[in-house]
């Protein structure tokens, strides 16, 4: 964070400063910020925040034992820390990540870009991070920090060293993303797809368009919507760019009803060993082989290329960097195991896209004289929506000939019984109530040339299940 006098820390946070010892209202604070009293570095600022099981005030000893030196609190406190008592600790960091935030925008030439979308976030955001990187001081979430907590703290990493911010914005309600990027404006907005990602929360998929569109309208006049061409929802983003004064520019995989994408991928080709395709922009075509496994990717790398090249970065050097990324983030189409049993673990996150992409993958990568091994849990954040959408991916899975289709879960059971009715008999089919009687069943069932996807959302934990295989067969 920003250096800042505890007087400006309490009035950005708009609360009640409490001095201990010998801190004055003069005293400078500049450590990271975190609500997670294990992560605070010497002279960092402990945000207590309330929880479903835990209080965040129950642990400020331990934040002062590892050295913190300031922190916010929602009531008096007897522990001897300079503290900021604040009506809220979630509005008063959101509140402080604004000032900060803007305040680095005054004093230097921070460009800041967000990114939504059903699917595809997380894997942009360490895409475009990788290519900023190289141009300067770069600020980007750790793994899916993205919401009310993990948003604000993100912003409040910047320095008045940092060139970009590049903030990731998901929701599982309306007004949450208006509400995230509200608080840097961005410069840049990028939307990668409408899909049935949380539908449940937002109750269907045209109020989730609406949820998106926020962002769009969240950036700052005469920035930038960087839209999906591909997504008819996406598309649909375009007047409303237009209304609040943006440029729009495109990136796809071919053209939409009324615009032709600027930054484009033709003749892509998926193997094992990551993904190809030539990305054309700018009046130049250029190779491009991300290391990263999946199709879907490459939406994602055009986003990417796209928000960069409209911060002028060269595709040249879009191509080069990208070219260095390994894995999108862990657990994520993670490649786990060995050459003889290969599993790819990919249980961060699940929706019926990213599920279907992830399927169709699977079938790309295996071979001739491979075998196709799905081992799948429950989509969550689906709602009334829930039950077709696992019938969906069991008939997918069948329709794609996957000879082992593994279903571990009771929220996931209805995937099993679809692959059943869909003809998936003999035991290509098979059901587990836990991770750990799969796991013992895949032990003695996985054989040489196999190749295996763990795929569900994270509440189904079977990312842990995923790394136990790749421990197995490494």
């Amino acid at each position: 964070m920003i250096a800042l006098t505890l007087t400006q820390l309490a009035d950005a946070l708009r609360g009640e400063l409490r001095l201990r010892g010998t801190d004055t209202a003069a005293t400078v604070v500049s450590g990271a910020v975190d609500t997670d009293s294990r992560l605070i570095e010497q002279g960092g600022v402990f945000v207590a925040k309330p929880g479903e099981t835990t209080d965040g005030h129950a642990f400020i000893g331990a934040a002062i034992e590892r050295g913190a030196v300031l922190a916010i609190v929602q009531h008096p406190i007897d522990d001897q820390i300079t503290h900021i008592i604040v009506d809220d600790v979630l509005t008063g960091i959101a509140d402080l990540a604004r000032f900060v935030v803007a305040q680095v925008r005054a004093r230097g030439t921070l460009r800041v870009v967000g990114i939504t979308g059903s699917n595809g976030k997380t894997t942009t955001k360490n895409l475009l991070a990788r290519i900023l990187e190289g141009e300067g001081e770069t600020v980007s979430p750790k793994a899916s920090f993205n919401n009310e907590v993990g948003a604000p703290l993100t912003m409040l990493r910047v320095t008045d060293a940092t060139a970009y911010l590049v903030s990731e914005f998901g929701a599982s309600a309306p007004g949450e993303i208006a509400r995230l990027a509200g608080l840097v404006e961005p410069d840049i907005g990028v939307v990668l797809m409408v899909g049935m990602a949380h539908a449940g929360g937002f109750g269907g998929i045209e109020s989730t368009f609406h949820a998106k569109s926020e962002l769009v309208r969240a950036v700052r006049p005469g920035g930038i919507a960087v839209l999906n061409v591909d997504d008819s929802r996406v598309t649909a983003m375009a007047p409303i760019a237009a209304e609040v004064g943006l440029e729009v520019r495109w990136f796809g995989r071919g053209s939409g009803q009324d615009a032709a994408a600027q930054v484009r991928a033709d003749d892509v080709v998926v193997e094992a060993s990551g993904t190809s395709c030539i990305v054309t922009a700018g009046g130049e075509s250029l190779p491009l082989r991300l290391q990263v496994l999946g199709e879907h990717h490459v939406m994602n790398a055009l986003a990417a290329i796209t928000a960069a090249m409209a911060l002028g970065v060269s595709l040249t050097d879009c191509i080069a960097r990208l070219e260095t990324v390994e894995i999108a983030e862990r657990w994520r189409m993670q490649p786990l195991g060995s050459d003889r049993v290969r599993i790819i673990n990919d249980a961060y996150n699940a929706s019926p896209d990213s599920m279907s992409a992830a399927l169709r993958t699977l079938a790309q990568i295996t071979g001739p004289g491979e075998r196709m091994v799905a081992v799948l849990g429950a989509m969550s954040e689906l709602g009334e929506f829930a039950g077709e959408e696992h019938d969906r991916v069991g008939e997918l899975a069948v329709r794609l000939r996957i000879a082992r289709i593994v279903v571990v879960g009771a929220e996931a059971r209805r995937m099993f019984l679809a692959a059943v009715a869909q003809g998936s008999w003999d035991e290509e089919a098979v059901f587990f109530a836990t991770a750990d009687e799969a796991y013992d069943y895949l032990q003695g069932e996985l054989r040489d040339g196999d190749r295996v996807l763990v795929k569900s959302s994270n509440s189904a934990g079977l990312r842990f299940l995923g790394d136990r295989l790749g421990d197995y067969f490494s």
